[in-house]
C-alpha cells in the first residue's frame, strides 16, 4: 500500500463500488475521500452471502453522491494518475456494465438485483442524468 496525502486523487473501493475522489484528511486508519466518479457500481443484495436470495436481506446499494465524503479505510485506497471522468457519465456508464453484467444469466439472484438496479436508475439516479 503507497501512503498517499491529503489532495491526491486516489481510487477507492467502499461499499462494494468503486470510486474516484479526492484525499480530504487522514483520519489515522482511514481517509476521508470526496467523492468525484463512479468506476464499478456497488453490488446488490447481500455481500455476505453473494448469489442467495432466501433467508437474506437483500440490501440495495446506491453508489455515494457526487462530493460526497466518506471514510474508507487506508488499504483500499490507492492512487489514481488517469483523467478524472465526470461524475454523471461515470455513473451511468456504471450503471450500464453492471446491468450488462447482469443480464448474461437469468438467475434468480441477476433477476432480483437487476429489478433493483433499474429501480434505483428509475427512482434516483434518471434524476440525475
Amino acid at each position: 500500500m503507497a501512503e498517499v496525502n491529503v489532495g491526491e486523487i486516489v481510487k477507492a473501493h467502499a461499499r462494494s463500488g468503486t470510486y474516484v475522489g479526492k484525499v480530504i484528511e487522514d483520519r489515522g486508519d482511514r481517509y476521508l475521500i470526496e467523492i468525484l466518479a463512479v468506476l464499478k457500481h456497488p453490488l446488490q443484495g447481500d455481500l455476505h452471502n453473494l448469489n442467495k436470495l432466501e433467508d437474506v436481506f437483500f440490501h440495495e446499494r446506491k453508489a455515494l453522491a457526487h462530493h460526497e465524503k466518506t471514510n474508507i479505510k487506508k488499504a483500499a485506497v490507492h492512487l489514481y494518475d488517469e483523467k478524472v471522468p465526470e461524475y454523471i457519465p461515470s455513473l451511468k456508464e456504471s450503471v450500464q456494465i453492471y446491468r450488462e453484467k447482469l443480464e448474461q444469466e437469468t438467475s434468480a439472484y441477476n433477476v432480483q438485483a437487476l429489478r433493483t438496479l433499474n429501480k434505483l436508475e428509475d427512482e434516483v439516479y434518471r434524476k440525475l442524468y
